[in-house]
């Protein structure tokens, strides 16, 4: 999920004759293709042409059912977003595309922008991050996730020789694991509910465990799964004085947790990290482009190759993030792919 980021909408201007396609969720549930008028770029600006974007199953599904809770609507808010929640809303922010107009140094060249899902553009040159020449741009949506992953090292801060499990191998929680595992001397275990997710850990190179067989005694744990009964196992992982950091939302869902135990005795903390701070042990010398560049240079890595398990094109998007939200499409990162430049208008789901 990315709330919170420095960067706004562009200003308002009159638009000029460009075609582009827009996904929109109209209203909770229903999802569907839209015409959209791009503006002329001022000197400062670029045009950009969507390759790939991706969707963030756990926000934008909360985000397609309505999910989002009133008191959070404004911190909620995409950095590009269009609309309000609950819809009509224009909502993304894993965008990668080829940068069409605007300053030479950007002419041309492959860059990651936290926009949502739309054929073209306009943004502040500012806005796009280039995407490292030997990075294929598909894996390059990963981006905004591995992010995430970053933003947790920063706050946790692992060291060597920890044991770790991750709960919930979802997009999340593969990019932290495999990023945690570059730690030396780290055993780092991937937890979740589903046995297939055993070959994503593997090609992660990193531990996989069902619930009932994970590793107990751990020195960190980070939970994923957006369950009450995953934190729950992330508590019961736990070493004593041992601290599950929990990267999941909620939105409107209560989660209920069973303190009884060793909670008390054990000493054991939950602590949130969200990616829209910067950590406090960070901020002097590190900026929310810093971090996204970070995390683009660490996408040279091909294991994270196997998070991308499904793509579909951009005219299926309304379908597909509808299966997805209902528990239909089950999966880790689903890229969108914009091969074709001509979408049928106004298709719905």
């Amino acid at each position: 999920m990315r709330i919170g980021h420095e960067l706004g909408p562009t200003a308002r201007r009159s638009p000029v004759t460009r075609d582009a396609d827009a996904f929109w969720v109209l209203s909770p549930g229903v999802g569907a293709i839209r015409p959209a008028t791009i503006p002329e770029p001022g000197p400062d600006e670029v045009v950009v042409r969507t390759l790939h974007s991706a969707i963030s199953r756990g926000t934008e599904s909360l985000v397609f059912r309505g999910g989002v809770p009133e008191s959070e609507r404004v911190r909620m808010r995409a950095p590009f977003q269009d609309g309000d929640f609950p819809g009509p809303v224009k909502y993304g922010y894993l965008n990668v595309g080829l940068v069409e107009e605007g300053p030479r140094r950007l002419r041309g060249r492959t860059v990651f922008c936290l926009f949502p899902h739309q054929t073209r553009y306009v943004v502040p040159a500012a806005a796009v991050t280039l995407v490292p020449d030997d990075v294929p741009a598909a894996r390059a949506v990963l981006a905004g996730t591995l992010e995430t992953a970053i933003n947790l090292a920063w706050d946790a801060q692992p060291w060597i020789g920890q044991r770790i499990a991750v709960v919930g191998a979802g997009m999340v929680g593969a990019c932290v694991a495999r990023l945690l595992a570059g730690i030396p001397g780290t055993e780092v275990t991937l937890v979740d509910v589903d046995p297939e997710r055993s070959g994503v850990a593997e090609g992660l190179g990193v531990g996989f465990a069902l619930p009932g067989a994970a590793p107990t005694g751990c020195d960190l744990v980070v939970h994923a799964s957006a369950t009450s009964a995953g934190l729950q196992l992330g508590l019961d992982l736990l070493a004593p004085e041992g601290t599950v950091w929990d990267l999941s939302w909620y939105g409107e869902r209560p989660v209920s947790l069973t303190l009884g135990g060793s909670f008390h005795s054990g000493r054991l903390a939950i602590r949130a990290s969200q990616v829209g701070t910067i950590p406090s042990t960070q901020r002097s010398g590190r900026t929310f482009a810093d971090r996204l560049a970070l995390a683009l240079r660490l996408l040279r890595d091909p294991a994270y190759d196997v998070i991308l398990t499904d793509r579909s094109p951009f005219t299926e998007l309304p379908a597909v993030l509808s299966d997805i939200a209902a528990g239909r499409r089950p999966g880790l990162c689903h890229v969108i792919d914009y091969g074709s430049e001509s979408v049928s208008r106004d298709r719905s789901r």
